[in-house]
């Protein structure tokens, strides 16, 4: 039989940013538990900041029962050891006379068959809800009252229902019941005699229970102010998604501030809005207006009061961002107080840090011709914004306020841009990109210099996203960063370190940064190519060919190429044309001559595959291990000219498919 079930757990309001971390785990740990105990069915599952609920609408009243069979030894065996049968009688509980033999197969075993009836599912759900919210992982826990157990709030109510029976039980310390809980403005909680009254209950007692109609409603009213007034509301998916999960009955409201404080940069407003009171930002003809969006839980008539008292709280946060701007652009920007700002044990101050930056970005721009003092009015600027009062209060501002203090003070645009971006993953010209290198280029040599190193998942210095930086602004801004010579001529400034592990590293989040078969990337690195441009013009070339339809064709006709002359000294190529003594020899060697005058990559790897013909016809016709040492030494020189050329692309006996 099936029945609807209610489970709601009644609790203090959740945070937010926990509950939607663990949000998408919440279904899954359920479902498990259903097929745990033979009682899955589907489900919807609801939450507010005050509940967590489940709602079947068929729900089994029952587990089903079973039929278990159980496999015991080879009658044979039996035979020869009769404690055997006597250790099976105990293991399934019965008489040892009682025990069956049933063929499976060819064999005679021993055999037991049972009914297993299905309980209750009234008798199980108290331990399944009970285990289903110890499985609950939002991060930090709390104990209330004389209460052992622990939740990221307390549980003040428990809601089980089964049609029109309530489930009692007790867990958390509460003992469950058939009332729920309100809005909060209302103070009678709602008893149930029935679960289909839950829904039209809560709804008209202030709460909104399915989440989307809450998004869809703060939406809709965003979208009507947006009418009403002419303006246009920035909307932060992960804030609006916070909103709904702090809210059980949403009314988006219009507040103002002063235009006084305008004068801020918009990053400054908008993180004062977003970050600290939850608001989304409005704009009007494209620039940020004095004006913002809150988002309320009240159930009330009469907004006023709370649009009054969200200006008065924005207005003391504006008004402090306001006088942190004022001196700041007074004191100007300056690093000398970074000495006194540890950077990490062993590396010194984030001052060490800078001139330490500084080294890495002089060589990248004398070896890359960029203008070397600006990239040094760069770096010796890039961290003074974290010694300001705005960047002490916001530190999510790092980067950004530089760049506002830089312009405001005449610094060239370039170099003030670079200071914002030095933090992203992009740039926006040459003066950023070497800034974002060297600083990220700094952080990995410095700390794998005091053996920092990432270890399995963990990462705690972000030297992988330090690593992927590097990658991404080198190749979109074309510039022909050469890992290893970077490295090698940079390794004195740091206390001695391996190197190559450091290389190696690096070239790790290439897996990660191409979408292409990974023996590729393999085949290309095993070449010794170091220059990222280099390396992901090889990588997107060798990739065509690999995915072309043909490609296991050729794949085993140049992996034959490779295996021939494995053992084969390259440096000791030598073809002599006196010693061909077959014609496919020669043609092929005529045929490949002309990859000599190729200078293109892309024209070069073109023609080598082309040769796949006369290379087959070539291994077809000729026998390259003969006994004559000379013309066997000839034979695979002319084998390993091809190979040797195909290694300024890639290693082709690295490819794999």
């Amino acid at each position: 039989m099936l029945k609807p079930l209610l489970i709601e757990i009644g609790v203090e309001e959740l945070p937010a940013i926990p509950l939607l971390k663990e949000l998408p785990n919440i279904e899954k740990k359920w479902l498990s538990i259903l097929e745990e105990y033979n009682l899955k069915t589907n489900f919807s599952f609801y939450y507010t900041p005050r509940r967590l609920v489940l709602w079947h609408r068929e729900f089994p009243t029952k587990q089903p029962d079973e039929t278990k069979e159980i496999w015991g030894a080879p009658k044979a065996i039996v035979e020869k050891n009769p404690k055997a049968l006597e250790g099976f009688a105990k293991k399934v509980g019965i008489d040892p006379k009682e025990v069956e033999y049933k063929t499976k197969g060819n064999q005679e075993f021993l055999y037991y068959k049972t009914e297993i009836k299905g309980k209750e599912a009234k008798e199980l759900l108290p331990e399944m809800i009970t285990k289903w919210l110890k499985s609950l992982s939002f991060g930090k826990t709390m104990k209330w009252g004389t209460c052992q157990e622990e939740f990221i709030r307390p549980i003040r109510w428990i809601v089980c229902m089964m049609e029109d029976e309530a489930i009692t039980f007790n867990s958390f310390c509460v003992t469950s019941s058939n009332f729920t809980m309100p809005h909060r403005v209302f103070k009678e909680p709602i008893y149930l005699d029935f679960v289909g009254n839950y829904f039209c209950q809560l709804d008209k007692k202030g709460v909104i229970l399915y989440q989307d109609e809450r998004k869809n409603k703060i939406l809709k009213e965003i979208e009507n102010i947006e009418k009403q007034n002419g303006v246009k509301v920035e909307i932060d998916e992960d804030l609006l998604a916070e909103i709904v999960a702090i809210t059980e009955y949403p009314t988006a409201l219009l507040g103002k501030f002063d235009e006084e404080f305008l004068e801020l940069p918009p990053e400054v407003i908008i993180t004062s809005m977003k970050e600290h009171q939850r608001y989304f930002p409005v704009y009007k003809d494209g620039k940020l207006t004095n004006a913002f969006i809150v988002v309320s839980n009240a159930y009330t008539d009469d907004f006023s009061k709370i649009i009054k008292g969200n200006e008065k709280v924005l207005r003391a946060r504006l008004s402090d961002a306001l006088f942190f701007w004022h001196n700041d652009l007074k004191n100007g920007l300056s690093i000398e107080g970074l000495k006194d700002i540890v950077y990490m044990d062993e590396l010194g101050s984030v001052y060490d840090k800078v001139k330490r930056e500084e080294k890495v970005a002089e060589f990248l721009a004398k070896e890359f011709n960029i203008d070397q003092n600006a990239v040094n009015q760069a770096v010796n600027l890039a961290k003074a914004d974290l010694l300001t009062e705005m960047v002490y209060e916001f530190t999510e501002l790092q980067g950004i306020m530089g760049y506002y203090y830089a312009l405001k003070a005449g610094i060239d645009e370039k170099i003030a841009m670079a200071i914002k971006e030095q933090y992203t993953d992009t740039a926006s010209n040459e003066i950023s990109a070497i800034l974002n290198i060297a600083r990220n280029l700094d952080t990995l040599m410095s700390l794998f210099s005091i053996g920092k190193i990432p270890k399995g998942n963990k990462d705690p210095f972000g030297l992988r996203r330090a690593a992927n930086h590097i990658i991404k602004i080198a190749i979109e801004n074309n510039i022909p960063l050469d890992i290893k010579k970077a490295i090698q001529n940079l390794k004195q400034n740091y206390k001695n370190f391996d190197t190559n592990a450091l290389i190696e590293f690096i070239f790790e989040r290439l897996y990660k940064f191409y979408n292409v078969n990974p023996s590729v990337i393999r085949a290309v690195l095993a070449t010794g190519e170091s220059n990222l441009l280099e390396i992901d013009k090889k990588i997107k070339l060798l990739n065509e060919v690999v995915e072309s339809e043909d490609f296991k064709e050729l794949a085993t006709t140049f992996k034959r190429v490779a295996n021939i002359v494995k053992d084969f000294d390259l440096n000791t190529i030598k073809v002599d044309e006196s010693l061909f003594e077959k014609d496919e020899e020669k043609e092929l060697y005529n045929e490949f001559l002309k990859v000599k005058n190729i200078k293109n990559l892309e024209e070069k790897l073109d023609f080598l595959i082309s040769l796949k013909p006369l290379i087959d016809k070539f291994f077809d016709n000729v026998m390259v291990n003969v006994e004559d040492e000379k013309i066997r030494h000839n034979r695979k020189s002319l084998i390993a000219s091809i190979y040797k050329e195909f290694l300024d692309i890639a290693d082709i006996k690295e490819i794999t498919i």
